[in-house]
């Protein structure tokens, strides 16, 4: 059992290996919901820790979150699963209490402080504690309007877009989406908006993303020594495992040629590739007939979802849809929307101001509705 402090904090949870310990090892870790929830409480979990010949303890870090509510303390779990290279011991089932720290101000909420607001925009999209400088930077933009109301909305709205366009969610968040729409193309949703018709939406869902972002942002802290490597690291680790995948060998079996393996990706893309690009690409399996090269497939897939022309191509969609995912921890589809009307209202306006998300207003409806508000407490003045 672990106990944590409510707030903008972290509750770090211990694993350990027992037995022989002489091979490699691999397990699967996740959180559950009991009376702590992932919305409000703290950030869902998913990982895999992987244990080197001799190593018997590893760590992962839960992030936690602060709300207004004056409630008892509340549970999650963490569960391990998928063991290889070891069997599962007891317990596989660890519960982590958050103890409830009563609001300073009853009937406030917590995420008007700036402070904390700042610290909930690095778990929301950076999946991670925030750094002392980061930190300290960001709520120092906002806190330098004093008193001055305008001000203070201004800050918030471009402090929270700022995660989304900085260097380390571009190559971490988006570029997860990147690698779906690259390898899955995109799915058909339905839309009220202006009346009933179907559209092409994101393929990735929540969960996935979430899944794979925690995976590919590991350990990278833009600005700190030696973040660049250690998120090449990622990404290469990253795209291999992708590649191996039962539903993307279903998609695109070995026995395809080159030339069809990159054809079908560049379909997906929207046609990224440029035709020396293309060719590029079909030589890294170097000549061979088909694609069972893993590391050649790996590297045709993750270049073509880090191609430019795709990332301009995909960013209002991309930036629409985290509204969705970092804000309201949900899938644009799920409840409280039954369809994709809403995001096909907010994708057409991002649109009609040329992605200009302050003249959209887009950002600020999300800060200002309800259902984000209600995460950390009391909404007054919300709109849904």
């Amino acid at each position: 059992n672990f106990n944590v402090q409510e707030g903008c904090t972290t509750v770090t949870v211990t694993v350990n290996r027992i037995g022989d310990t002489s091979g490699p090892a691999a397990v699967d870790y996740a959180t559950s919901n009991v009376l702590a929830t992932d919305r409000g409480d703290y950030i869902t979990s998913l990982g895999t820790l992987r244990f080197a010949a001799g190593e018997t303890s590893k760590n992962f870090v839960v992030l936690i979150n602060a709300d207004s509510y004056i409630e008892s303390n509340e549970t999650f779990t963490v569960s391990l699963s998928n063991p290889s290279g070891v069997s599962l011991g007891g317990p596989m089932i660890a519960s982590v209490t958050i103890i409830d720290s009563p609001p300073v101000n009853v009937g406030s909420n917590v995420i008007d402080d700036a402070r904390n607001y700042v610290c909930q925009n690095y778990h929301d999209f950076l999946n991670r504690q925030p750094d002392a400088s980061g930190w300290d930077f960001w709520t120092n933009e906002i806190t330098s309007c004093g008193t001055n109301q305008q001000c203070i909305e201004t800050k918030r709205i471009n402090v929270s877009a700022a995660f989304f366009l900085s260097i380390e969610f571009q190559n971490t968040g988006y570029l997860v989406e990147r690698f779906y729409k690259t390898a899955y193309g995109q799915a058909t949703g339905t839309s009220t908006f202006p009346n009933t018709h179907q559209f092409p939406v994101p393929v990735i869902r929540f969960i996935e993303f979430l899944t794979d972002t925690q995976r590919i942002g590991a350990d990278v802290i833009v600005g700190q020594s030696g973040w660049q490597q250690q998120l090449e690291n990622n990404k290469q680790l990253f795209a291999l495992e992708f590649v191996q995948r039962s539903r993307f060998v279903t998609a695109f079996p070995t026995m395809m040629t080159p030339q069809q393996f990159v054809d079908a990706l560049n379909t997906n893309s929207e046609n990224a590739l440029s035709a020396n690009e293309r060719t590029t690409l079909i030589n890294l399996f170097g000549g061979n007939g088909n694609t069972t090269n893993l590391m050649a497939r790996a590297q045709a897939l993750r270049a073509i979802a880090d191609d430019q022309d795709l990332e301009q191509t995909e960013f209002n969609r991309a930036f629409v849809l985290m509204q969705y995912y970092g804000y309201m921890r949900r899938n644009p589809n799920d409840p409280q929307d039954t369809d994709y009307t809403g995001f096909d209202f907010w994708l057409t306006k991002l649109n009609q101001f040329n992605g200009n998300f302050v003249n959209a207003e887009m950002v600020k409806a999300f800060l200002e509705s309800s259902e984000y508000r209600s995460r950390f407490g009391g909404a007054p003045g919300g709109n849904q």
